[in-house]
């Protein structure tokens, strides 16, 4: 019996190279077996027309928090997955901060094994450093790498004193992942501004020298030691100048579309759903970061997905949590922004696939050409859409875009060479592989 397979025809296709071209792709096995800019004599198990669509490869989320266990009724994998499929994310990594903490090979490992029953996209999670996990740490397997919250955290998970840090840095070679905050900037400017209650005050709090001293100390970590660096969702001009004059070959960064699109106005608009961490700068800081992302000094592109109901979003200010749902507009986000004229397709590309997956060493990932796994999103660049809260599947149920007007909305989202997603439907029995990491 023959292996399923899938072809898609007369479709806009990004090839490695940043050309597009119209032509066919034939995938099976979980692969794709070919690409073809004339028609591919094939009868396939399935066959999708994609005339006036653009084939890319489906989108690598390199940090997400999608709150399985502990914290399910704000989002879970299940959920979580189903809003990956929809916004063409074909694979994501993901955080420690759950409930237990990932902080060792046994919950890596439920992590694995509930999202082998639940996720309809590829996964894979991160372990989270402590004070005291170290050997932990050096063993754990699958994994893209360690998760260091330096600051802008509570419990085991904060990961301040110098002895400590130069400990994880000195030991191993997986890549260490840094949320870089000071936590004793923090602290002294949370006490500088207690009690006041305007949201607005979250972005003074937690100010952009807070975020400078710790990537300079990270950065200095990684030179004294050699050790692979990357710097989460980078929020400010002085971060991004910093990398641009001293950034070693074996650093790499990311920036959140909230970080390039939305700014300390939102408070004013959006109130409480613009709360995040490192929090929104100014329209300034959005120029440097974009800027910083064009020319290469920022590598990539992360959503920091991370969901609170509105009943918590609706506490007054500091009781209010920090963060906000992504997976399913990114995608979108980035594509109006090449449809305007700020960046180009392939540029996307490679922020939200090729990129990420040469950062993290994910085999196979990342392109579309012969030999690599069909994770694929066929996209439609000719209308626009707005973001409407009632038609996102993430449980949570909000968007801090909320009536953006949209191009690049997924149309099929293919995951190891099964339809996952197709016209607004979902196969909710389809399931993703965890992903390997060539360390």
């Amino acid at each position: 019996m023959s292996s399923p397979s899938l072809l898609i025809r007369h479709a806009r296709i990004v090839l490695p190279s940043g050309e597009l071209i119209v032509g066919d792709v034939l995938t099976r096995d979980r692969k794709i077996i070919k690409v073809s800019p004339s028609a591919i004599d094939e009868t396939p198990t399935r066959v999708i027309d994609a005339e006036g669509l653009t084939l890319l490869p489906g989108v690598i989320d390199p940090q997400v928090h999608f709150r399985e266990p502990g914290l399910e009724h704000k989002e879970d994998l299940f959920t979580a997955s189903c809003a990956c499929a929809k916004g063409g994310v074909t694979s994501f990594l993901e955080m420690p901060n759950t409930r237990p903490l990932t902080i060792t090979q046994e919950a890596l490992n439920d992590k694995l094994e509930r999202a082998s029953s639940k996720c309809l996209v590829n996964y894979g999670f991160f372990i989270g450093a402590t004070a005291d996990n170290l050997s932990e740490l050096l063993h754990a397997n699958p994994t893209p790498g360690i998760k260091i919250f330096m600051g802008s955290m509570h419990g085991p998970l904060l990961v301040d004193p110098q002895e400590t840090l130069e400990a994880i840095f000195a030991s191993g070679e997986i890549l260490i992942a840094v949320h870089a905050e000071d936590q004793s900037r923090l602290r002294q400017r949370r006490e500088e501004f207690a009690n006041i209650h305007d949201v607005a005050i979250h972005s003074q709090i937690q100010d952009s020298q807070a975020a400078l001293i710790a990537t300079q100390r990270a950065l200095k970590l990684s030179k004294k030691y050699r050790r692979r660096l990357h710097i989460l969702h980078m929020s400010t001009a002085e971060e991004a100048n910093l990398l641009r004059e001293d950034k070693p070959s074996w650093v790499t960064a990311e920036v959140t579309p909230q970080h390039l699109f939305l700014n300390k106005t939102a408070y004013e608009e959006i109130g409480t759903l613009a709360q995040m961490n490192p929090p929104l700068r100014t329209s300034h800081d959005n120029q440097v970061l974009w800027q910083a992302l064009l020319d290469g000094v920022i590598d990539f592109i992360a959503t920091d997905h991370a969901p609170h109901t509105l009943e918590e979003k609706a506490q007054v200010y500091p009781k209010s949590p920090s963060g906000m749902p992504g997976v399913e507009t990114s995608l979108p986000i980035m594509l109006t922004a090449a449809e305007d004229g700020r960046c180009t397709v392939a540029q996307v590309v490679n922020w939200m696939s090729t990129a990420v997956a040469s950062a993290y060493s994910i085999p196979n990932k990342g392109l579309i050409a012969a030999g690599y796994d069909a994770d694929l999103v066929l996209v439609d660049l000719n209308s626009r859409k707005k973001v409407r809260r009632e038609e996102l599947l993430t449980k949570c149920g909000w968007s801090p875009f909320e009536g953006w007007n949209l191009t690049g909305w997924p149309v099929t989202t293919i995951v190891g060479g099964e339809i996952v997603y197709h016209e607004g439907e979902l196969d909710t029995e389809k399931r993703g592989k965890p992903l390997n990491f060539e360390h």
